[in-house]
């Protein structure tokens, strides 16, 4: 019995040291990786900023969620990555449903990306373990048709915010167009409303640590 008693205490002894170890170990990991990101490491900033856009690529999309709106956070590409600056471009295209009997458009291009911009700003600001930007970015194009058939993309919304934008903003109750209008979100209107292909603002050439160009995950520094 005593015998017994004594194997249970052992077994449970090993098991709490086990799970200590663990513990331990991933503690001295994340303090490993904020320090990195303290001292303005920015192939480490670049690599945790591209496992997370990794992660969205393979995660469910959250409850709610238009399928439209969760296509455009899957489609980001990282443009630039600096020690307090992240760049980004997506795109989006209108939506379209039955009514009444007929496909109607049910939501612009314009529309889905000022949604898709609020979103993404959302979690490049607080999802990305340990990284906290000042400034990000975001690009977002559509589809337009060109005379002769041929069919390409433009920038139709681009929104610079900053932190101190995004702190004010109720990111559970806003709804995203008005978020996406907060973060001062840029576009221009025709005569019936309908989005117009603008062009970004330029930025000087951003340098990597090494003094040239990374690979397409920039330092970017104003």
């Amino acid at each position: 019995m005593f015998l017994g008693l004594g194997l249970g205490i052992l077994i449970v002894a090993i098991i709490f040291a086990f799970l200590g170890f663990i513990l331990f170990k991933e503690t001295l990991t994340h303090r490993f990786w904020q320090s990195k990101v303290d001292e303005g490491d920015l192939e480490m900033i670049s690599q945790l900023v591209k496992l997370e856009v990794e992660r969205w690529r393979e995660e469910r999309p959250p409850k709610g969620t238009p399928a439209g709106v969760w296509q455009g956070i899957q489609n980001v590409e990282l443009v630039a990555v600096g020690r307090d600056y992240i760049q980004a471009s997506t795109s989006a295209e209108a939506q379209f449903a039955m009514v009444g009997g007929q496909r109607r458009q049910v939501a612009s291009a314009l529309d889905e990306a000022k949604r898709i911009t609020a979103r993404l700003a959302e979690r490049f600001y607080y999802d990305i373990p340990h990284v906290r930007p000042d400034r990000v970015r975001i690009d977002c194009y559509a589809t337009f048709q060109q005379p002769g058939g041929e069919a390409s993309q433009s920038c139709i919304i681009s929104t610079e915010s900053h932190r101190e934008n995004a702190a004010e903003i109720d990111w559970d109750n806003d709804p995203p167009e008005v978020i996406a209008e907060r973060l001062g979100a840029r576009y221009e209107l025709d005569d019936r409303g309908v989005a117009q292909p603008i062009t970004p603002k330029t930025q000087a050439p951003p340098t990597s640590t090494n003094g040239s160009s990374g690979n397409g995950v920039l330092d970017e520094r104003p």
